[in-house]
């Protein structure tokens, strides 16, 4: 009965779904510390080559799939190809320039207390439980900065940098190709990524450049 209340008042079935099953079987992620590797052939247990195979790894998997793509056979290298070209040709007619409204202590302080407590944190090890703790002390202080971002349309570069931690799939485990990765964020990128979708969300819908439709499934947001 619990999980039926709960799967009825979900917002994201699928999501909720997910997280029911993984709940009855118990299924959480781990992260794995990986003691050794294969690599180029051999068994390795030095860290920090592993760490550098992992990244090389994951930066080309993009890479591959593009090039694999039967698409570029018709539309031709895709990194040459301007996007606002293509935005240019999909829409007829021009919008209203976004408004940048400044964001409050008020509008931060819900964000943060909407935040999920979770033990995993970013590679500055502040946790999304630390956050809601010190919020009082630290609300002024993150509003001015997102105020700036806004301001300036900058992203900080420090909020960009992400910790990956390689999760084991299946088959052997010293294959690098049997590990998926999981990107840590900073919390604060959250909070700004946050106020940002807010704004342009109201901006879109606002000037009905995005139409809403509802289905079983839940609701799909498409660009007219």
């Amino acid at each position: 009965m619990y999980y039926n209340n709960k799967l009825a008042n979900s917002t994201n079935k699928p999501k909720t779904t997910w997280s029911i099953l993984k709940t009855i079987t118990n299924n959480k992620k781990n992260f794995n510390n990986i003691l050794m590797m294969e690599i180029d052939g051999k068994i390795t247990t030095h860290h920090q080559t592993i760490a550098e195979k992992f990244n090389n790894y994951y930066v080309s998997v993009a890479d591959n799939i593009t090039n694999s793509n039967p698409i570029n056979n018709i539309v031709g290298d895709l990194n040459k190809i301007n996007p606002l070209n293509y935005l240019y040709s999909a829409f007829k007619q021009s919008f209203t320039n976004i408004k940048k409204k400044n964001t409050t202590t008020d509008e931060i302080e819900k964000i943060i207390k909407e935040l999920k407590c979770k033990k995993s944190c970013g590679y500055d090890k502040i946790t999304t439980k630390s956050l809601k703790v010190s919020s009082l002390f630290i609300v002024s202080p993150l509003t001015h900065i997102c105020n700036r971002m806004l301001s300036t349309g900058t992203f900080l570069d420090r909020l960009k940098f992400s910790e990956i931690k390689p999760i084991y799939k299946k088959g052997d485990k010293t294959l690098i190709s049997n590990y998926r990765p999981i990107s840590l964020l900073p919390i604060f990128s959250k909070i700004f990524e946050k106020i940002t979708y807010k704004r342009l969300y109201y901006h879109l819908t606002s000037k009905s450049i995005l139409v809403k439709e509802q289905f079983a499934s839940g609701v799909i947001i498409q660009l007219k």
